[in-house]
This record gives structure tokens, C-alpha cells and sequence, in this order.
């Protein structure tokens, strides 16, 4: 099943964290994250260009929409022509499943913000 096509499910302090073969299954729907490690704690990383501030912070609100629709939460640094989203579930203090599914819906309200016009690739990112 597609990452997007699935929801979060409400996480306890003892759910387990995503395994690494979970991981090798699911990463390849979200090849422009990056796993990151902070402070021991598994994360998934990724920037997202944009042309202006504005564009930055109409991402920056459609993701916090998101999350708030799925109750669960990132850490958002938005910065002109630049939105980071880092995920991870912080009462595992590790990446579950459901960061993998807020990873692949991230991406995809950036491309449906980019097909609407709404963002546009700064000019370093355009082929």
C-alpha cells in the first residue's frame, strides 16, 4: 500500500519503531528524505526549495495543516526560499511508521503546491 494512502495511527511511549527491513521496504516512496540521526534519536530529513519567503511559508502552513489533520506534529524551519521538515514521534524518541506516511504526504502537498503554481522551484533547482 502506498505511504499516502495511509493514516497515523495514535502512538503510545512502548510502540515499536519502524525496523530497518520496514525502513528498506518503505524509503524507495520517499527517495529525497535523508535518515538522519540527532542527539541518538532516528529522524527523517529533508529541505524543500522554493522561489520566496511567501512560497516558503504557504508550504510551511499547508504541512502544518497536514499535521494537525493527522495529529502528528514536525519540526518546521522555514527560511526564504526554504521550508525543512524534519519528522520523527517524540514519546519513542525514534522514527515510527507513521513519520514514513507524513514523509510521502509532505512531498506530495509540495507537488500538488507545485502543479497549482502556488510554488515554484527556485531558479538553482529548475532543469
Amino acid at each position: 500500500m502506498a505511504l499516502t494512502a495511509e493514516r497515523c495511527v495514535a502512538c503510545r511511549a512502548d510502540s515499536p519503531a519502524v525496523t530497518e527491513e520496514e525502513l528498506n521496504q518503505l524509503l524507495p516512496q520517499i527517495p529525497e528524505w535523508r535518515l538522519i540521526e540527532e542527539d541518538g534519536i532516528r529522524k527523517m530529513d529533508r529541505p524543500f526549495r522554493t522561489r520566496n519567503f511567501m512560497q516558503a511559508l504557504a508550504l510551511t502552513n499547508a504541512v502544518g495543516e497536514l499535521a494537525e489533520d493527522e495529529g502528528h506534529h514536525p519540526r518546521l524551519v522555514t527560511e526564504w526560499g526554504r521550508l525543512r521538515v524534519t519528522w520523527w514521534t517524540h514519546k519513542i524518541r525514534n522514527l515510527h511508521r507513521n513519520d514514513l506516511i507524513m514523509c510521502a504526504k509532505t512531498d506530495a502537498i509540495y507537488q500538488e503546491l507545485l502543479s497549482e503554481g502556488k510554488v515554484e522551484l527556485s531558479p538553482s533547482k529548475q532543469t
